[in-house]
């Protein structure tokens, strides 16, 4: 079995247990192949903590949860410096924190105060932990799925942009079909009456998916979409010279880290649909959770009642595709 199948293999198993959510699972491995972290967003109860649950069981990997309030330290999720008692006597050593995972769930990340983001953030950039001068790796698969819920306010710090641009992908899921749920009911209760009984999965190695990112790291890229991906992030910032609506609803554009983001996600969708190039098909079907967190929507998209995926639609119709 190639590499590929085997991924192919791990969207499938996690398909099967989060119905009517394929797009989500479908970014959710573009963004593990990437290397990337990928915060997702919806109302309660549409399986984001089931997604990644759902991810961690079908991978060798461990799993962490964190549990995001306004009362948690950096310490908390870090981990800290104790004093322990050993045969040399006291030797203050550093106790790593849940942070140090493969898998991260951090739910209900904007309720975590500014000095926990700040912490998370440098272990997501930097893939490491700095604790009293002393820095520590990150595990070689490294991957933050970030969960926050848009109508609750109250209590939340919102993330400030320097931390949402660390995000590869923000996906915004939304209610199933009405046959889809109907067989969520189905799975749900089958899994009640399994309960103890239900066998342990076959977990795909963290090689064979160290072995994909190679993969899609060898995937070509040419100077025409080369062109087109600076072409449609430019279009972010220099808004004028394509359209003026454009011009109207986007206060600021999208950074370079946009950019290599793109031609990563991108490299990767080329790579799962079995191509050894990335076309202009695969850059478009990966633009609006790349981009849609790094636009800052102007007070006149709003009052026009546009959001950031009605921006990125405009920009994939005003900017050329390559011949």
């Amino acid at each position: 079995m190639t590499t590929r199948e085997q991924i192919k293999g791990l969207e499938a198993s996690v398909a099967e247990m989060v119905l009517g959510q394929a797009d989500t699972i479908r970014h959710v491995l573009l963004g593990l192949l990437a290397n990337g972290h990928v915060l997702l967003e919806s109302l309660p109860g549409l399986a984001k903590t089931r997604t990644v649950k759902a991810l961690a069981t079908h991978l060798e990997a461990q799993m962490r949860r964190i549990q995001f309030t306004p009362d948690l330290l950096p310490s908390d999720i870090t981990g800290g410096e104790i004093l322990q008692q050993t045969a040399d006597g006291n030797q203050i050593k550093f106790q790593p924190g849940p942070l140090f995972g493969n898998v991260i769930l951090a739910d209900e990340i904007n309720r975590a105060p500014a000095k926990v983001q700040a912490a998370l953030l440098e272990a997501m950039e930097e893939r490491q932990i700095t604790v009293a001068g002393q820095s520590y790796p990150m595990p070689g698969l490294f991957m933050v799925l970030a969960t926050q819920n848009p109508i609750e306010q109250e209590g939340t710090y919102p993330l400030p942009e320097a931390q949402m641009d660390r995000f590869l992908m923000k996906l915004q899921l939304d209610y199933p079909a009405v046959a889809d749920e109907t067989l969520v009911l189905r799975l749900v209760r089958g899994e009640e009456q399994k309960g103890a009984d239900a066998g342990e999965p076959a977990r795909l190695a963290q090689e064979v998916l160290f072995a994909a990112r190679r993969e899609v790291a060898g995937v070509h890229v040419s100077d025409a979409i080369d062109r087109y991906l600076i072409d449609l992030i430019n279009a972010t910032r220099h808004a004028a010279d394509y359209d003026a609506d454009l011009a109207r609803w986007i206060n600021i554009g999208a950074s370079p880290r946009g950019g290599i983001s793109l031609d990563r996600v991108s490299r990767a969708h080329a790579w799962l649909e079995g191509q050894d190039f990335v076309s202009p098909d695969n850059v478009r079907a990966v633009l609006h959770p790349v981009l849609r967190h790094r636009l800052q929507i102007s007070y006149d998209a709003i009052a026009d009642g546009v959001g950031a995926d009605q921006v990125i639609d405009r920009l994939l119709d005003k900017v050329a595709i390559p011949a």
